[in-house]
């Protein structure tokens, strides 16, 4: 029996929302969110538990985090080790948790009919659950593992070092991960038990008085009720307070600071933090909103702007993080070129100075009321998310806001405060700042390290005097606030759909174009997205062309960025895309002002011409990324050179890297108009706009670039129609290509074990799919959690231009990367016995599980359109795909399932076609030495040079550029 309820009208909804809502409390405190939405084909459910990594014991560092992982093993009523995410994948869905500082948070989404089992599953996580010790040392096992992938991770070191320099008796100083030391080596050491304190821990903490949940269910709202009363009301209440951390974790000796760090990646950041009030107590006059819409502006006359001209910085973002309702932090984050590196007491001057110029003009009510509409229009006419998003971002503001505002949050600021804004200004005083600034140029010039992570780093006071000095120094640039958004859309009406329109048209073609369009008949929202794919023969034709073809698309985005951050702002998002065959145009958001931004974005285009001091930069960027690349997770590098090895005319990153220091200004003068001399332009517009005013646009487009008395573009030729091909490995035999990690001090080593199998074919598609479902789950389970060969462990389909395949992708410290092949292999073989003792109720579950997946609507215009855009792009062209995939489904044996996998997958299988790219971490050089010399097994060939290989090898036949393509 609930206490109480309340109905929709106590929560505030977006107008076009058709869910149903309803507030519950339980007999035992528990409070949830019941949704009702008879439209879904997932449910899902999220439970947030006001018990994070501040609630860690001294000196069991991770053990809340811990406790996440530990509570999915299983539950009294449910003792199969690892049977909950089973039955989740099995049935179409996805689980999953976090920890942050004060909340855990514990979800999953699942096939409609499968999903009151699934529930009562969850729910026994929270009232029996089992924490055997057998699995209490392997998920610590695992636990580690998730540190070991983050150790070289600059946003987790730089995160961790803001932590450590703040007082050590407050939690936000704690390392909250968590690995072997802090959960196996230390405790012992100290006669303590980690599963007794984990037992306590979770008897302690985890009562139901300070839990959230959030249901979204297809049910009505009453059948949801009584399902959620009689699956969680047996969660016991013992009335625990809720963890309390007051103070804030900085004192006036980690206050005006600068702490010099060593990152691991190039280049240089900066961050300059102020500790402020909580803005979460003021989230309807929205203090910090305001500022972070002013401080990180990006329009004439702002901060980032002035650092952009003068030439010291790439981007600049601010707002409020890392905050709680005792204590939060105001950020800029800046980075900064290498000329900008040399002027960081300028730059801190120059951020102070803007933030006097906001004190002394004060609080301004239009800028205020523009937020506020913006904010109004995206809150009502957000688009719909999947539901295990948004029952997670329900849950995580119900423990937050009060049960009016769970839905909005702090995204509503309406009431204009002068005083709170003035207050919050207030706090960001040079007297008050925290500096970090991280560059590789550091190395060897500091004298401390971070405990956790291995940060070198040094700390030096900066007197109130030193920071007024700076301010004085500053560039004398002309700060000022931005002007209005001439971008804010005022006309959301919605177009009329003549006809019932279900899938892209064609809508008109021409020797320039192809136009595919698609009206929204499903979102109705005041929303439009475009695409358009630049093909340009002549942009990829060598490493060279590569790079300046990226570095064009780059300066095109910077040139833009004053005019077009409005548009962002007004929710009109766009990109400028290098691709490999030239590059590609998005605009998606509000279609009221969507056609000004297309048409000044093709005038830039059209226009484009380099400016010298912005390709300095730009080529500084691009050298970066490229040095950068070293940096990569190993399972990412062997995941590059597997797409490396099977996609033809692709270059080597170290090719580019090689070509770039020779490229300068002119190269791109005289490369670009080259480039757009020859090219074909693939669009598709959707969304609410009419067909006349899609064909107009693209007419536009076609009469500035093909059309004029000089005209920049022509047709291609038909021999010039680019295509997408794909290696076609040997049938019978195994490839493997061994590799050194690029960062000798990266101690992770990684393999992905590639099985090609087909060229799109719908039946041989839900073969292919129905094994990677089935397979999923018992991959994870005996990789991961029995063998604990790592973190990251996944079987996965792969999809390279139409041609189909699976692939796991593991990377270990535990093992080199020939035994980790070995594991997959075995694990092969175990899963070949349970693939033909499956019965035949399981099987049809799993094929029903599928095709619920595969009837799953999409959730939003974006969403359709990635859909409909693969088809396009690849030249696949089967819009329809899906329903034609459900009926091949329909038709599937058991037989014809074993009969692929025996064909395809099956070690030893006659056809089957595998490619094992091998990684060496640090930990397993010598193994390199030795895998290297080791005789190749019979049908196994190794690959010692990539592009010989490439070029030896046929090609698949391409979908895209094939006589359909270019018949006009």
């Amino acid at each position: 029996m609930a206490l109480g309820k309340e109905d929709v009208g106590e929560i505030l909804k977006p107008r076009t929302d058709n869910r149903e809502y309803r507030r519950i409390v339980l007999d035992n405190f528990l409070e949830a969110l019941l949704i009702s939405d008879p439209d879904t084909d997932k449910c899902a459910a999220s439970m947030d538990v006001r018990i994070g990594s501040f609630c860690d014991p001294d000196g069991l560092e991770g053990l809340a985090h811990f406790l996440e992982h530990m509570l999915f093993y299983a539950s009294e009523k449910y003792p199969l080790e690892d049977s909950y995410s089973k039955y989740i994948t099995e049935h179409g869905g996805s689980t999953n948790a976090f920890t942050s500082s004060e909340h855990t948070n514990y979800y999953f989404d699942v096939n409609v009919d499968c999903f009151e089992e699934a529930l009562d599953r969850f729910a026994q996580f929270f009232i029996k659950p089992l924490m055997s010790a057998d699995a209490t040392t392997r998920e610590i096992k695992a636990v580690d593992s998730e540190n070991q992938n983050n150790l070289l991770s600059d946003a987790w070191r730089m995160n961790q070092l803001q932590k450590h320099v703040s007082a050590e008796s407050h939690p936000y100083h704690k390392f909250s991960t968590g690995n072997w030391d802090t959960l196996e080596v230390k405790p012992k050491a100290r006669g303590m038990d980690t599963r007794h304190e984990l037992l306590k821990l979770y008897e302690e903490n985890y009562s139901s008085n300070l839990m959230h949940l959030v249901v979204y269910a297809k049910e009505g709202l009453d059948k949801i009720q009584s399902m959620v009363e009689y699956k969680f009301q047996e969660i016991r209440n013992i009335d625990r307070n809720c963890p309390s951390f007051p103070g804030h974790p900085c004192t006036s000796e980690h206050l005006q600071v600068l702490v010099k760090a060593v990152p691991i990646k190039q280049g240089h950041k900066l961050r300059i933090i102020w500790p402020i009030t909580p803005c979460i107590r003021y989230y309807k006059e929205g203090p910090s909103r305001y500022l972070s819409h002013l401080i990180g502006h990006e329009g004439e006359g702002s901060v980032f702007y002035v650092l952009k001209t003068l030439g010291w910085a790439t981007s600049l973002s601010a707002g409020e993080s890392d905050w709680t309702c005792e204590f939060s932090f105001f950020k800029v984050v800046i980075d900064l070129t290498d000329a900008g590196h040399e002027h960081v007491e300028d730059i801190v001057g120059l951020v102070l100075n803007y933030v006097h110029l906001l004190q002394q003009s004060g609080p301004c009510k239009w800028i205020f009321d523009e937020l506020s509409a913006i904010g109004e229009t995206v809150f009502h006419y957000q688009d719909k998310t999947s539901p295990i998003h948004y029952v997670v971002n329900v849950a995580s503001n119900m423990q937050l806001y009060p049960p009016k505002d769970w839905l909005v949050g702090s995204s509503l600021p309406s009431i204009f405060s002068p005083s709170i804004i003035q207050s919050t200004l207030s706090e960001l005083t040079p007297n008050n700042v925290r500096i970090f600034w991280e560059s590789t140029k550091f190395e060897g010039h500091t004298d401390k390290t971070e405990p956790w992570y291995g940060t070198a780093y040094s700390i030096e006071k900066i007197t109130g005097s030193i920071i007024q000095q700076w301010m004085k120094s500053a560039p004398d640039e002309h700060l000022h606030l931005p002007a209005p958004n001439v971008f804010i859309p005022t006309d959301l009406s919605l177009r009329n759909v003549l006809g019932k329109v279900e899938f892209p048209l064609l809508l008109r073609k021409s020797s320039y174009s192809r136009l595919w369009y698609k009206p929204d008949t499903r979102f109705s929202t005041p929303k439009a997205y475009v695409k358009i794919d630049f093909n340009c023969p002549y942009a990829g034709k060598s490493p060279e062309a590569e790079v300046l073809t990226d570095m064009f698309t780059r300066l095109l985005m910077d040139y833009l960025n004053e005019y077009a951050y409005y548009a962002q702002v007004a929710g009109l998002s766009y990109a400028i895309n290098h691709t490999g065959d030239g590059f590609q145009v998005t605009v998606v958001g509000y279609n009221h002002k969507l056609r000004i931004l297309v048409e000044t974005v093709i005038e830039k285009i059209a226009k484009f011409e380099v400016k010298p001091e912005r390709f300095a930069v730009i080529k500084e960027m691009v050298a970066k990324d490229y040095q950068n690349f070293k940096f990569q997770q190993p399972y990412q590098q062997a995941m590059y050179y597997c797409s490396l090895i099977l996609e033809d005319q692709t270059w080597p990153w170290n090719d580019g890297l090689e070509a770039l220091p020779h490229l300068q200004a002119d190269n791109l003068t005289q490369f670009f108009p080259l480039m757009l001399s020859r090219t074909f332009l693939e669009c598709y517009i959707s969304g609410n706009m009419e067909p006349n005013e899609a064909e107009s646009m693209i007419q536009h487009i076609e009469d500035v670039l093909f059309k004029g008395p000089q005209p920049i573009s022509q047709a291609l030729f038909p021999s010039q129609h680019l295509t997408n091909r794909v290696i076609k490995l040997e049938r019978g035999i195994s490839y493997f290509y061994l590799a050194e990690g690029l960062n000798p001090s990266d101690e992770n080593s990684a393999l992905v074990h590639y099985i090609q199998v087909h060229q799109d074919e719908f039946l041989l598609n839900v073969k292919l799919q129905l094994f990677a479902l089935i397979a999923k789950q018992p991959a994870f389970h005996q990789l991961r959690s029995v063998e604990q060969l790592g973190y990251i462990t996944v079987l996965m389909q792969r999809y390279d231009s139409g041609i189909r395949g699976v692939q796991f992708i593991i990377q270990s410290t535990a093992k080199g990367p020939r035994n980790i092949g070995l594991r997959v292999e075995a694990f092969l073989k175990m899963f070949e016995s349970k693939l033909y003792e499956m019965s035949d109720d399981e099987f049809k579950s799993n094929v029903t599980a599928l095709i619920d997946m595969k009837l799953e609507k999409h959730k939003n215009l974006r969403e359709e359109s990635a859909f409909y855009w693969r088809e396009i792009l690849d030249g696949t062209l089967k819009f329809d795909r899906r329903a034609c995939e459900v009926a091949a489904l329909k038709q599937l044996t058991q037989k014809e399932l074993i009969d692929f996998f025996d064909e395809y997958v099956k070690v030893g299988a006659p056809r089957k076609k595998a490619l094992s790219i091998q990684v060496y971490g640090s930990l397993h050089n010598s193994e390199y030495k030795t895998d290297q010399t080791e005789p190749n097994e019979p049908n196994s060939v190794r690959i010692d040079d990539i592009f010989s290989f490439r070029r030896s090898r046929p090609l698949y036949g391409s979908f895209k550029g094939g006589f359909a393509h270019m018949k006009l």
